[in-house]
């Protein structure tokens, strides 16, 4: 137990800071290596995450705003397609079918569309998403699904660029432990042989 606490006390906090005759060149550059990188790592990822963020959520908000409901005509019944509990096909309590709509210019289009299982039936009216284009297209997010996603997203590409700082960093801190022992490799073989005969 003392032995340990001993190691604990005796530990230096910013060694490569403090002059020292024994200081490589290399451990001042390794202080500022890790300094820079935590600055770098925290910067990347806040700057990556909350532009990350806005953008997906930007997007959505286009598209949100790109698409319309227009009311359509189911023009077959739904049969529920048989070996997954007969109800193959949907997707929460919509199904896809069949449906009639008329586009911004007044022509009558077809096409298939997910529609609410309760209005599944030949005839039934429901309503659809269309784009721009007037081609059926899947119901956008929400504002509050935008928001959500967007702050996935961020936080994704957040972790993304500080790991990847971090890696850089790791990977140059690795080049300059092998330079340093082949310095140590160099100065022993010049050292060494002053010491006289080994032992043993």
């Amino acid at each position: 137990m003392n032995r340990i606490r001993s190691r604990r006390q005796g530990r230096v906090r910013w060694w490569r800071l403090r002059r020292n005759p024994l200081r490589r060149r290399s451990y001042l550059v390794e202080a500022w290596l890790l300094f820079a990188t935590g600055i770098l790592a925290l910067g990347a990822a806040l700057v990556s995450g909350v532009l990350t963020a806005h953008s997906v959520q930007r997007d959505l908000d286009e598209l949100r705003a790109v698409r319309h409901k227009v009311p359509a005509v189911v023009t077959e019944d739904v049969r529920p397609a048989p070996g997954v509990d007969g109800m193959d096909g949907m997707d929460g309590n919509q199904v896809w079918a069949h449906v009639r709509y008329k586009a911004a210019d007044g022509t009558t289009r077809k096409g298939v569309a997910r529609v609410d299982s309760a209005r599944s039936k030949n005839g039934s009216t429901t309503e659809v998403w269309l784009d721009a284009r007037d081609n059926l297209v899947r119901e956008p997010p929400t504002a509050g699904e935008a928001e959500f996603q967007g702050a996935v997203m961020g936080a994704v590409a957040a972790v993304s660029a500080g790991t990847a700082v971090i890696l850089v960093s790791c990977f140059t801190r690795a080049r300059l432990d092998r330079r340093r022992q082949e310095q140590w490799d160099t100065e022993w073989a010049v050292i060494d042989p002053r010491w006289g005969r080994k032992t043993g």
